[in-house]
């Protein structure tokens, strides 16, 4: 799977503010939070360049959808289903 940034890059001591329940109930089931904020920033960067990637390719994947509409799939005799 491809990595959206440099997973051995150095550390950067942040500021956060969240909610004080959530941090004490966390701090209290020993969640690592910061390989738990890492983990939901990535998720959260996937999601956005899955979004701008299609953004991106919007006309020429309209445009391919249009052309099997008409033309139809040239895998389409083997289909089983």
């Amino acid at each position: 799977m491809r990595h959206l940034y440099d997973d051995t890059a150095s550390k950067k001591a942040t500021n956060l503010s969240i909610n004080s329940e959530l941090l004490a109930k966390a701090r209290k089931l020993n969640i690592n939070l910061s390989a738990t904020l890492e983990h939901a920033l990535e998720d959260e960067l996937r999601k956005a360049e899955r979004a701008n990637w299609r953004e991106t390719n919007k006309k020429a994947i309209d445009k391919l959808n249009k052309l099997a509409d008409k033309n139809g799939l040239f895998s389409s005799a083997y289909r089983d289903f």
